[in-house]
């Protein structure tokens, strides 16, 4: 008998398009893992109560990779069968939650807007149990991004745990890089308060972002980039100018990791 799924039916509330900087730096950090594999497979967990997340993320994969498949899974089945006439070559819906019920080990799980419904201290056994159902290069990409996608935090784990932190932005959105924390995944949404890493971090961007004011003439790209650049000296950024013109900033988990209660 196959098991129940894993988890609880989350609000399922999506739109189009509001996955694509996180599938844009999916496809770009993960594309040569996605190309050295016999079967590149992606995994859209809980893609919510329309399929579009999935269908956009197996396009924007596809670009890095043209043999991906992608597989969404929600814990609802009503709205499995709702995505059921959105098959086609390369993209299937299935019922299941955090056990992912496929029979090869995903290249990629991702899980957008997900956690931010559980509870913090369930986080860290969800990611155990997904990270353990990775392909040896596989990715886990959990986090939280706004409605219509001008805003996203993410962080990257592989079989051994989270390695990355990812904030990315719509620059002309943005008032000052603290705007973000509001979209900090579960893990760190709760720890935006003094003496915990991400609040520090937040601050010395905020920082930054001020002494790169007089960039403002020459745009907001310009403006983000000297205060990336800035905070780059004392925080181990781990991208570069590159990712930085795309509204983007990636830092070591170790540097953010919240301090134990």
């Amino acid at each position: 008998m196959r098991q129940r799924p894993i988890g609880t039916a989350t609000r399922g509330t999506t739109n189009p398009n509001r996955l694509r900087r996180m599938d844009r730096w999916i496809a770009d950090a993960h594309g040569p893992a996605l190309r050295r594999a016999g079967t590149p497979v992606a995994v859209d967990l809980g893609y919510g109560a329309a399929p579009w997340t999935a269908v956009e993320l197996l396009a924007r994969l596809r670009t890095a990779e043209p043999r991906t498949v992608v597989a969404g899974i929600e814990i609802d089945p009503e709205r499995v069968a709702a995505a059921k006439p959105y098959e086609r070559e390369g993209l299937t819906f299935v019922h299941g939650g955090f056990e992912v019920p496929l029979a090869a080990r995903p290249l990629l799980i991702r899980a957008a807007n997900v956690l931010r419904q559980y509870d913090e201290d369930q986080v860290a056994e969800v990611w155990a149990r997904l990270c353990a159902r990775l392909d040896a290069d596989g990715l886990l990409v959990e986090g939280t991004c706004d409605e219509i996608g001008r805003r996203h935090v993410w962080v990257a784990l592989g079989p051994e745990g989270p390695r990355t932190v990812t904030f990315a932005t719509r620059l002309g959105s943005l008032e000052r890089p603290s705007d973000l924390a509001e979209r900090l995944p579960k893990a760190l949404i709760h720890r935006n308060v003094p003496g915990e890493p991400v609040h520090a971090f937040l601050r010395d961007f905020d920082r930054a972002w001020a002494a790169a004011s007089p960039y403002a003439s020459l745009g907001a790209r310009q403006r983000w980039i000297a205060a990336v650049r800035a905070v780059a000296a004392d925080w181990p950024v781990t991208d570069g100018v590159r990712r930085w013109r795309q509204g983007e900033i990636t830092v070591g988990w170790d540097a953010l990791r919240p301090n134990s209660r």
